[in-house]
């Protein structure tokens, strides 16, 4: 199944690849039109950032399927894949539920240039297959890797996994509560329509799923989790902590110091700016605790005799 869905997310990015290198061979002939607010290299470099982030996306989801993947340095390509899955859990939901909320644009020109509704569904296509093609092969293939990470722990986690379990609730716990319609904390509360919301509430919703996976050991028996269970949750749920505050702080950072005139964030900025290296820390300890799961190097499993 792993196999099949890392096939099957590399497959659906093909297309986004496609139009994107259509976009800029049209637009440097011409025969295309740049978008909207962007001058011809601004267009041009944009997107052909984007070819080499889709040329990414193929090649990670190959690697996560083809037997050559295994040959490849583990901690670069299963951190690639951890922070792509990371960020593609959380903006699946959104951009569907956005793309509901958000109300149609009529006040273009005859200028302005539109996307053809079958191209934007080709797009949107692509990073839903890509989501779910992460969200399934990447498990696997760290079970393939580490299969020691999967087969559950006897006991709790590490201080170091204790401590991220309590700021990545904490983080989490304060993203619900602006997504419920709490204003503390907000400077400019106006600025946090539905949409805003929704993300807070998607995110603060995988940082307590990563709390609770990696708080809550998985083992096999009546009543308990399946072991796999939490490691995939705490794995997914990780890495949306820290690949969408990883960028969100950078933005609010670049907010803090340029100050731009047509950009207000809801939040206030230091408390934006502390919630979100809260989150990196937190899901970075949570996956170095997943990682290092004690059933790893507990001598007496290894050492104990037959009986």
């Amino acid at each position: 199944m792993g196999r099949l869905a890392a096939y099957g997310g590399a497959a659906a990015m093909a297309p986004y690849a496609v139009i994107k290198v259509s976009w800029v061979v049209g637009s440097l002939l011409g025969l295309a039109p740049v978008g909207a607010g962007f001058g011809l290299a601004e267009w041009v470099v944009l997107n052909t950032v984007t070819v080499g982030m889709a040329a990414v996306g193929i090649t990670l989801g190959l690697a996560l399927a083809r037997p050559w993947g295994m040959r490849l340095p583990g901690v670069p390509l299963v951190f690639c894949a951890w922070v792509g899955a990371g960020f593609l859990v959380s903006m699946l939901p959104y951009a569907l539920a956005d793309s509901l909320l958000s109300e149609p644009d009529t006040s273009g020109g005859d200028n302005d240039p539109t996307m053809p509704g079958w191209e934007a569904g080709l797009i949107q296509f692509g990073f839903i297959g890509m989501g779910l093609g992460l969200a399934l092969a990447l498990p696997a293939h760290l079970r393939r890797r580490w299969p020691e990470a999967f087969a559950g722990r006897g006991d709790g986690p590490s201080p170091l996994g204790r401590a991220a379990v309590v700021l990545g609730a904490a983080v989490g716990l304060m993203w619900l509560y602006w997504a419920a319609g709490g204003t503390a904390g907000l400077a400019h509360p106006d600025e946090g329509r539905a949409t805003w919301r929704l993300l807070c509430g998607i995110c603060g919703t995988w940082a307590l799923v990563a709390a609770f996976a990696v708080a809550r050991p998985g083992r096999e028996g009546p009543g308990r989790l399946p072991r796999r269970l939490p490691s995939v949750l705490g794995w997914l749920g990780s890495g949306s902590l820290f690949a969408w505050s990883g960028w969100k702080l950078l933005f609010t950072l670049y907010v803090a110091i340029a100050a731009p005139p047509d950009v207000a964030l809801p939040e206030q900025l230091g408390l934006a700016i502390t919630l979100h290296l809260c989150a990196v820390v937190a899901g970075g300890a949570m996956m170095w605790t997943l990682t290092r799961a004690p059933s790893r190097t507990r001598p007496e499993v290894a050492t104990a005799p037959p009986g």
